[in-house]
C-alpha cells in the first residue's frame, strides 16, 4: 500500500463527521490486506469511535480485530470507555490487559483512576509505585490525557496535582487547585497540598490548608502530624495530638507511629511513659508496626529492659527495622557486646545494621574496631556504603589520630561518589583537626555552602589550639556574621 494512499485514509478518518462514514473507511482497511487488524490503524478508528460517539458493540470489534494490541490500542479504549460513562468496562479492560503484562501508562491511568470511583486511590498508589509521574514528560503526558476528559471527575484532578507535586512543580499544584471547582475538591485534595507542602518543609503553607479545611479525615490529620515529624517539630507534632484527640478524632495505627516516633526524636523517659500510659488508656491494639515504634522509642529512652521486652514479644514477626533500633539501642548505653551478638544472629543485614555498630564502636572508645568493621562491610559486598557509614568512620579515624587511614577514606568517598552534607563535611573537619591536618580542615571547611555554628566551632577550636590566634579571630568574625544572618533569615 502506498504512502499516498495510507496518509489519505489517516486524513479520511480523523475527519469523519459521521458513524456511517466511519464504517466505510473500516471497509476500505479490510480490503487493503486487513490493515483493520494493525494496532496503529484500530487505534485511529477507536479515536473516531470516541469522537463520534460510535456504538459501543462497534468499538469493541474494531478493539477485538487485533490479535496483540499494543499499549496505543488499549489507550484508545481506554479513552472510548472514559468517553462514554462505561466505567465497569473500562475497569474490565485494565483487569484483562493486566494480565496479559499491558500496564497502563501515564495516558491511561487517570480514566483507570476516574473508572474506579471510590477506589480509585489505590490506582493513584499504583501511579505512585510505579513512578509513571517519575519524569516531567508523563506529567505532561497525563495534562493531555486530562484535558481531553470531558466530564472531569476529583480523582482526575487529584492525579495532576499529586503529579505536579511529584515532580516538585509547586506552582502548577497550586495553580491546579485553586481552579479546580469546589464541588470537585475532597479530603485528598486538601492532603495532597498538605503532605506537598510539608515535602518542601513550608509547614507554615502546609497547616494553613490543614486550617482551611471544614471537615478534616485522620487522613488529612496524619499528614500534618507527619509534617511536623519529619521535620523535627516534635512540640508541634504532640500539641497537634493532643488537638486531634480533644476534638474526638479516632487516631489510626499510622498516627500511633508518627506520634511515638515523634516522641522517639525526644528521648525523653517521662514523656514515653505518658505515651504509653495512654495508650494503654485508648486501648489499642498493638500489632508489630506499633511495638516496633515502641521498641524504637523506648531504646532512644535508653529504657533497655522494656525494648527487650518488646523484642522478645515479637519473636518471628521480628524485621530489619526491629533488629536495628535494637542493635542501636546497645550501642546507645554502650553495651557493645550484646550489640555485637544481635549483630551476628540477625538473618539478614542491611546499611543501617553496619552502620549502628561502625558508629557504635566509633563512640564507645573502640575506633580500631569501628574501622575493622567497615572494611569487613566492604569485603561483604552486603550493603553499599553510605554518608552515614563515612561519618562513622571518620569519627574513628579521628579518635584514632590516623591521618594515612584518614586520607584513604576520603579517597574512598570521592572513588564510589558518595555525596556529603554538612555532617559528612563536619566530620572531614574532626577528622582532620584531630590528626593534625589544618591546612586540609580549612579547605574542607571553604567548600562547605551552608555551614552552621557546630562547624566554626570545630575549626576554631583547632586553630586556637594549634596557637593560630589571627586565623581563629578571623573564623571567630566570621562565625559571628553567619549568627547574625541566620537572626535575620529566621
Amino acid at each position: 500500500m502506498s504512502g499516498e494512499i495510507t496518509a489519505s485514509l489517516g486524513a479520511i478518518a480523523s475527519q469523519a463527521l459521521t458513524f456511517t462514514q466511519l464504517n466505510q473507511i473500516q471497509a476500505q482497511l479490510i480490503v487493503f490486506n486487513s490493515l483493520h487488524r494493525q494496532s496503529y490503524w484500530a487505534s485511529r478508528l477507536i479515536s473516531s469511535c470516541t469522537r463520534l460517539r460510535a456504538p459501543p458493540y462497534y468499538a469493541r470489534l474494531v478493539f477485538g480485530s487485533v490479535a496483540f494490541p499494543n499499549v496505543f490500542v488499549v489507550n484508545s479504549m481506554f479513552r472510548y470507555f472514559s468517553q462514554m460513562d462505561m466505567a465497569n468496562d473500562a475497569l474490565r479492560l485494565y483487569k484483562q490487559r493486566s494480565r496479559c503484562g499491558i500496564m497502563p501508562d501515564a495516558f491511561s491511568f487517570p480514566v483507570v483512576i476516574k473508572s474506579a470511583g471510590k477506589f480509585g486511590v489505590l490506582f493513584h498508589a499504583l501511579v505512585e509505585k510505579l513512578g509513571y509521574f517519575g519524569d516531567p514528560y508523563s506529567v505532561e503526558s497525563a495534562r493531555k490525557v486530562f484535558d481531553q476528559i470531558t466530564r472531569r471527575m476529583c480523582s482526575d484532578w487529584n492525579v495532576m496535582i499529586s503529579g505536579y507535586w511529584k515532580w516538585g512543580k509547586k506552582e502548577e499544584a497550586c495553580n491546579f487547585f485553586d481552579i479546580m471547582p469546589e464541588n470537585k475538591t475532597d479530603a485528598v485534595s486538601w492532603t495532597v497540598m498538605i503532605t506537598g507542602f510539608a515535602k518542601l518543609k513550608d509547614l507554615k503553607s502546609a497547616r494553613w490548608y490543614f486550617d482551611q479545611m471544614q471537615e478534616k479525615s485522620v487522613v488529612t490529620w496524619n499528614a500534618m502530624l507527619s509534617g511536623y515529624a519529619q521535620n523535627g517539630f516534635t512540640e508541634e507534632t504532640l500539641r497537634l495530638f493532643n488537638d486531634m484527640m480533644r476534638l474526638g478524632v479516632k487516631p489510626n495505627e499510622t498516627t500511633w507511629v508518627i506520634v511515638i516516633s515523634a516522641c522517639s526524636s525526644r528521648g525523653d523517659p517521662s514523656l514515653a511513659h505518658s505515651l504509653v500510659k495512654l495508650i494503654d488508656e485508648q486501648r489499642v491494639r498493638l500489632n508489630c508496626f506499633l511495638k516496633t515504634a515502641l521498641l524504637d522509642m523506648h531504646a532512644k529512652c535508653r529504657d533497655i529492659v522494656s525494648a527487650r521486652r518488646i523484642f522478645n514479644e515479637l519473636g518471628t514477626q521480628r524485621n530489619l527495622v526491629t533488629w536495628n533500633a535494637m542493635i542501636s539501642g546497645y550501642t546507645r548505653i554502650g553495651d557493645l557486646s550484646l550489640a555485637r551478638q544481635l549483630f551476628d544472629t540477625m538473618p539478614e543485614k542491611n546499611v543501617v545494621s553496619w552502620n549502628s555498630m561502625i558508629a557504635g564502636f566509633a563512640h564507645n572508645g573502640q575506633p580500631a574496631l569501628a574501622i575493622e568493621f567497615f572494611k569487613e562491610m566492604i569485603d561483604s559486598g552486603d550493603s553499599k556504603p553510605d554518608e552515614v557509614t563515612m561519618i562513622g568512620a571518620l569519627s574513628a579515624c579521628g579518635r584514632m589520630d590516623d591521618l594515612e587511614l584518614g586520607d584513604w577514606i576520603v579517597n574512598y568517598i570521592a572513588k564510589n561518589q558518595i555525596k556529603l552534607s554538612v555532617s559528612g563535611f563536619k566530620s572531614l573537619i574532626f577528622m582532620y583537626v584531630r590528626c593534625g591536618n589544618l591546612r586540609a580542615a580549612t579547605q574542607v571547611f571553604d567548600e562547605i555552602k551552608e555551614r552552621d555554628v557546630v562547624s566554626y566551632i570545630t575549626l576554631i577550636s583547632a586553630l586556637a589550639a594549634n596557637e593560630d590566634g589571627i586565623e581563629s579571630t578571623d573564623f571567630l568574625k566570621e562565625e559571628e556574621t553567619a549568627k547574625e544572618r541566620d537572626i535575620v533569615k529566621d
